[in-house]
């Protein structure tokens, strides 16, 4: 029950909850001060995903809730902000259809490998695709006219095609990884 409540545990759990407050956030009139209360909650949301994996690591109380929590906070973030930032002009909805996609199929290896008792953390790759959402989403949530960011949508717009293309080579990467799992199952 110890490690149920552990920081990092409840910083996931602190993830989750921003969650239903950008969604709010998104969905009413835009203006800059909603963008902006947008951008605070995303942000404090994201930095969750960094120091709760510190702490954890730093501290030895890595769990196996949290390993398998944390990504799915994460996903739901990504996802949440993606989706949001469709029907803004944001954001193209194949790039989050793609994204989205993978997250899923990567979600679902984690499942499979669950069943036979493994627990899949993300990969370096995994991470830095999270990074480059999150700096890519961030650039896109922030409001256009508070600092004078020159291409502010356009470098928010690379780094999400970057994570695009790192969230293809990752999911590559964990499907390699569970070969074994998929041929352990399919038997």
């Amino acid at each position: 029950m110890k490690q149920l409540f552990s920081v990092p545990n409840l910083l996931t759990g602190f993830r989750f909850a921003l969650i239903p407050v950008l969604i709010v956030l998104f969905s009413v009139k835009q203006n800059t001060q909603i963008e902006m209360w947008s951008f605070v909650i995303f942000s404090i949301a994201a930095l969750t995903d960094f120091v709760d994996g510190w702490v954890a690591r730093r501290y030895h109380i890595e769990t196996v809730l949290g390993k398998l929590m944390d990504p799915l906070a994460d996903k739901a973030l990504v996802t949440t902000a993606l989706i949001m930032l469709i029907p803004l002009g944001k954001i193209v909805a194949w790039v989050c259809l793609v994204i989205i996609c993978r997250e899923i199929i990567v979600t679902g290896f984690r499942g499979l490998a669950a069943t036979t008792g493994k627990v899949v953390a993300a990969g370096r790759v995994g991470k830095l695709k999270s990074n480059f959402q999150y700096f890519g989403l961030g650039f896109l949530i922030f409001p256009l006219n508070v600092l004078p960011i020159p291409y502010q949508y356009t470098i928010g717009t690379v780094l999400i095609y970057c994570s695009l293309v790192l969230a293809l080579w990752s999911g590559a990467i964990y499907a390699y990884r569970l070969r074994g799992v998929f041929l352990e199952t399919s038997c």
